[in-house]
This record gives C-alpha cells, structure tokens and sequence, in this order.
C-alpha cells in the first residue's frame, strides 16, 4: 500500500499538467500507431478535463498522475486515467484503480485503450472484460458485482 498516495479534486489549473501528462506517457504509443498529433491530444484532453469528474494523483504532495470517471447513461467512463512514466510499473496504478473501484457507483465503467497498451493488461486483472475495438482502440467494460443474496 502506498500511504502516501492521494487522489484530490482537479483544479482549473490542472488542465495543462493533465494535457502535458498525457503527452508523456502516450505520445510514443500514439506515435506506433500513426496518431500522435499535438494540437489533437491537447484538444481531447480539455473536452474530457472537468473539475467535477477530473481528479490529481499525488505522491507526496507532489502530482504523478490524473483519472477521471464520467458519468454515462448506463454507468461512467473512466478516462484521463494516466501516471508518470517514471511511476509506472511500481503497483500504483493498481492502488488507485482499487480505490476508485471501490467507490459507490452503478451501471457500468467503460473504458477504452490503445491497441497494444501495456495498461490493458491492469484493467484486465481489476475484472474489464473486451467489448469492442477498432484499429486504435480496444474498449472494455467492468459489470457492477452481483447483489449479496439476503
């Protein structure tokens, strides 16, 4: 467990660490695919960027990261859901997709990912499951758990 993580609500101006974040930890896969456009990135990400759903990943006081849960008819997106690079591969995305999967909810939590993104793999072992895809994307989707029986 990392005590020393956080997750606190975005502020406006976490828009541009968000922009900047993606670019550092997508940018080389996009590029693999032949989908890296600047102007594009930065655009996407201020059209999902919102206070209310948007929130900043800290280690020690310091940002690492952002995740963001929109909701959506049938349940929420998870999206803007990146870490540092130098953080990766260290069991902290785990810990806050634990703690975000923990949070009261209904319906279902979609997200999507790049084709052949390491991260699948993370959503994969927190139970998503393949819904569909294209030649960029893979989407998954994680059902809400079962009612206990009383």
């Amino acid at each position: 467990m990392h005590a020393a993580l956080t997750i606190r609500p975005s502020l406006p101006i976490d828009a541009e660490y968000v922009v900047a974040l993606k670019e550092r930890t997508m940018r080389a896969d996009l590029e693999r695919l032949g989908r890296w456009a600047s102007d594009r990135s930065r655009a996407r990400v201020l059209a999902a960027f919102s206070i209310e759903h948007t929130r900043i990943i800290e280690l020690d006081g310091e940002p690492i990261g952002s995740i963001s849960l929109r909701p959506a008819a049938d349940g929420r997106w998870l999206e803007l859901f990146y870490l540092e690079p130098s953080m990766q591969g260290r069991g902290l995305g785990s810990t806050v997709l634990e703690r975000v999967l923990a949070e009261p909810g209904d319906g279902l939590l979609r997200l999507d990912v790049l084709q052949g993104s390491r991260a699948r793999a993370l959503y994969e072992r927190h139970g998503f499951v393949f819904e569909s895809e294209d030649e960029i994307d893979v989407f998954l989707v994680r059902h809400p758990a079962p009612a206990p029986l009383t």
